[in-house]
C-alpha cells in the first residue's frame, strides 16, 4: 500500500496570550497572523477574558501550573523556532514564562508588553510591570511597546525624568532585552513612525506608514506575531521588523468593523477576494 510522502512541518511560533471572544485582539490575532505568514501556531491560553470591540470587562488568569504544562507538552513535542508573549495575565504566569524561555535561550523571544486596552482598561498591576522588567525583558529579544507602554515602563523604576522617546528606549535595552521596537501609533503625527534599537548601537532602522483613519482592536498583537513569524522563518531581526510592519498595515487598511468599536485587522486580506484584497 503506497502511502503519500508526509510533509516537513511549517515553522512553528509558541504564542502565550489571553482568549479574546471578540476575535479582535489576544490569542486570536496571534493565531491568524502565524498561520496567514506560514507558520505553524501553538496557542498557550494565559487568561480567559470578557471583553468585546469597545473594551474589556474582565480578565481571569489561568492558573500558572497550567500555563507551564501547556507549554511544556507541546516544546517537548515539536521543535519550536520562535516564542511570542502577549497578555500574561498574572505575575506568576509571568515569572512561569520567563522560566520557560530560561530552558530555551537559543528560540527568540518576542514580548509585546500589554499593559492597557485600546480603550484604556488597565490590564496589569505594579507586581505585573516588575516581573516584565526584571524577569521577562532581560531574555526578550525584540520588545515591541507603543510610546505609552514604553514610558510605563520605564517610569516603574523611577526614571520620571526621561523625557525623549529615545532615551525611553534606550533605558529598556538596558534592562538586558535585544531590541526595542518602538511604535507610534499613539502619537500625535502625521505618519506613523516605528523605530527599531538595538543594544548596543543604538537607532537602528526607521520606518514610517500612512496614518489610517479609526482605531483598531489587537494591532499590537498583530506586529508582534508577524514579527516572531519572520523570525521564525529564518529572517534577521531587521528584515523581519520590515516586514512585519509591512504586513500589518495591510491587515489595518484591509480591516473591518464588525461591532460598536474599534476595527478589526484582517489578517487574511490576501485570500478574500470576494472582499477586495489588497494586491500581494
Amino acid at each position: 500500500m503506497n502511502r503519500r510522502p508526509v510533509r516537513p512541518a511549517p515553522p512553528i511560533v509558541l504564542v502565550f496570550s489571553a482568549n479574546d471572544p471578540s476575535g479582535g485582539a489576544g490569542i486570536e490575532a496571534d493565531l491568524l497572523t502565524v498561520a496567514a505568514l506560514g507558520c505553524h501556531p501553538l496557542p498557550v491560553i494565559t487568561a480567559l477574558t470578557v471583553q468585546d470591540t469597545v473594551g474589556v470587562g474582565k480578565v481571569l488568569a489561568v492558573d500558572a501550573d497550567c500555563v507551564e504544562e501547556q507549554a511544556r507538552a507541546v516544546l517537548e513535542d515539536m521543535r519550536v523556532a520562535a516564542l511570542k508573549v502577549g497578555l500574561a495575565g498574572s505575575a506568576e504566569n509571568i515569572r512561569t514564562i520567563a522560566g520557560i524561555a530560561g530552558d530555551y535561550p537559543e528560540i527568540p523571544l518576542v514580548v509585546d508588553p500589554v499593559l492597557a486596552s485600546g480603550r484604556g482598561d488597565d490590564l496589569v498591576d505594579d507586581e505585573m510591570i516588575d516581573g516584565l522588567r526584571e524577569i521577562l525583558i532581560p531574555q526578550t529579544t525584540v520588545l515591541t511597546p507603543n510610546s505609552l507602554e514604553a514610558r510605563r515602563l520605564v517610569e516603574r523604576a523611577g526614571d520620571n525624568d526621561i523625557q525623549t522617546l529615545e532615551a525611553c528606549a534606550q533605558a529598556l535595552l538596558e534592562l538586558g532585552c535585544e531590541y526595542v521596537l518602538l511604535t507610534g501609533t499613539h502619537d500625535n503625527t502625521a505618519r506613523v513612525v516605528n523605530r527599531l534599537y538595538e543594544r548596543g548601537l543604538g537607532l537602528l532602522r526607521s520606518d514610517d506608514w500612512d496614518r489610517l483613519p479609526g482605531s483598531y482592536h489587537g494591532s499590537g498583537c498583530t506586529l508582534a506575531s508577524a514579527v516572531a513569524a519572520h523570525l521564525a522563518r529564518g529572517l534577521a531581526v531587521d528584515d523581519a521588523v520590515r516586514a512585519a510592519q509591512d504586513y500589518t498595515w495591510r491587515t489595518l487598511a484591509a480591516g473591518f468593523r464588525p461591532g460598536m468599536g474599534q476595527i478589526i485587522p484582517d489578517r487574511l486580506f490576501s485570500t478574500h477576494p470576494y472582499r477586495g484584497g489588497l494586491d500581494a
